[in-house]
């Protein structure tokens, strides 16, 4: 399973790069379904101006339009940051059952770190969760993602 985890992870991965590349923050997903990534997307909230566009919000939507409605049962997440408030709402809402991400988020992250929302047993719907997965590839595109933007200011 580790194996299949970090095949997915790498391709989160590959969206987390075309965000560094945009001058977004480098966070990459991809949703997938049956063995087969179904959605992929990356951060494009300075591109579009958009608080909302998360690389998890982006791949539900994506993989909502493709599967004709917003239950993404039978879907896994990968994401290469522990998911935000809003992103873990989101996870819940689309009832993904479940999420693996790479870097934890200790200022943000709502999967264990400062909250976790998407294990909350008062929700109707709670999510199994594996983390950790390549989170020194993730935390190394973030730290130099920052690095270099502290240094351009």
């Amino acid at each position: 399973m580790l194996e299949l985890h970090e095949s997915f992870m790498r391709e989160a991965l590959v969206e987390a790069q075309k965000a560094y590349e945009l001058g977004e923050t480098p966070v990459g997903a991809v949703i997938v379904r049956g063995g087969a990534i179904i959605a992929r997307a990356h951060n494009l909230r300075e591109t579009r101006r958009d608080a909302t566009a998360h690389a998890e919000l982006l791949a539900i939507r994506q993989a909502n339009e493709l599967l004709g409605g917003w239950r993404l049962t039978r879907c896994t997440l990968y994401v290469t940051l522990e998911p935000c408030p809003m992103c873990a709402g989101a996870i819940v809402q689309a009832r993904v059952p479940q999420l693996v991400f790479g870097a934890h988020d200790p200022k943000a992250g709502a999967c264990g770190s400062v909250m976790d929302l998407v294990r909350d047993p008062r929700l109707n719907h709670q999510v199994e969760v594996c983390s950790g997965i390549l989170a020194d590839t993730s935390s190394q595109l973030l730290r130099r993602f920052f690095a270099e933007l502290r240094h351009n200011l």
